[in-house]
């Protein structure tokens, strides 16, 4: 496990990074295209016998410039402890802010890395930095040559012939598409909630539900019904789960997330679970009677005991 090390830490060393070989990104995902190049970042630390780091945020910048239309694919906590279970050794925090992001290019890299200038930087080939994002790798190369650090700019990994980026991961979960993102990911898409008291009509219909209300910036999940594995205190069950507010009871729902765990039957309120997400199953819908949700969700419960 890599060292998680927060630059506005006042025991932070301004040279940890001297001679390093960094990977520099914000990483929403910890996707397949960015494990490429932290992995990459990492094999030029072996060759040079050096130390390896991932630079990141401690928030996406997107939460500050594009809030309205954000759908991130990780909290900043899972998405640096999640980058700290890679093969580096520390993932050195940036703090973020307006004022930071409003620097011209050349001092924004000056205030990342003051005296402690990598030896080797790793990034993707759209890379951008600095005030309206002005500063690219043409840019970082230039200000790299004069300080000793080779930029290292890689084409993004592709596959079907398309880019693997946090973008299209995000538009493939907005349809519904969990198989397909979650091969780019590299592992299921998940998601996490406390568990609130809901309405009720579940256990009274056979189907008790867990329910989670999660904010609209972390839902990146299309609206449906999924096949998934719930995970609570550790333990992964089968679960069949509801993403919107259901037609049906459209007027009185709060919840975002309904989640039937198979064969669970302890009280959970107030603890977190996450869900991952597998298959999808069908589109939400409203009801001619309640006999008929009640068929229709037992189908996709049955579904799920078979088939995950």
């Amino acid at each position: 496990m890599a060292a998680v090390i927060y630059r506005n830490d006042p025991a932070y060393d301004e040279a940890y990074l001297a001679g390093a070989s960094v990977a520099f990104g914000v990483f929403d995902g910890v996707h397949e295209g960015h494990r490429f190049i932290i992995g990459e970042a990492a094999n030029t630390a072996r060759e040079e016998d050096e130390r390896s780091a991932v630079i990141t945020f401690d928030i996406d910048p997107d939460e500050m410039f594009a809030a309205d239309k954000l759908k991130k694919l990780m909290t900043n906590e899972a998405r640096i402890a999640k980058l700290a279970e890679l093969d580096v050794d520390a993932v050195v925090v940036l703090p973020f802010s307006r004022e930071f992001a409003a620097q011209a290019p050349a001092d924004f890299l000056e205030v990342c890395f003051g005296g402690g200038v990598p030896r080797h930087i790793h990034i993707g080939s759209d890379f951008r930095f600095g005030n309206r994002a002005a500063g690219n790798v043409e840019d970082l190369r230039a200000w790299g040559a004069e300080r000793g650090m080779e930029v290292h700019g890689h084409e993004l990994v592709a596959e079907g012939g398309v880019p693997v980026t946090s973008t299209r991961i995000r538009h493939l979960l907005g349809e519904g598409r969990s198989r397909e993102a979650a091969e780019l990911l590299g592992r299921p898409y998940g998601l996490s909630g406390t568990v609130r008291a809901g309405r009720g009509e579940g256990r009274d219909f056979g189907f008790a539900t867990a329910n989670l209300e999660v904010p609209g910036d972390m839902l990146a999940i299309g609206e449906g019904v999924y096949a998934c594995y719930a995970v609570v205190d550790g333990a992964r069950y089968k679960a069949a789960v509801n993403v919107g507010v259901p037609a049906t009871f459209a007027d009185e729902a709060k919840e975002n997330i309904e989640v039937h765990i198979l064969d669970f039957n302890e009280n959970i309120y107030g603890q977190p679970i996450e869900v991952e997400f597998i298959e999808w199953l069908r589109p939400m819908r409203s009801f001619d009677s309640t006999e008929e949700l009640i068929a229709t969700v037992m189908g996709n419960i049955a579904w799920v005991r078979e088939n995950l």
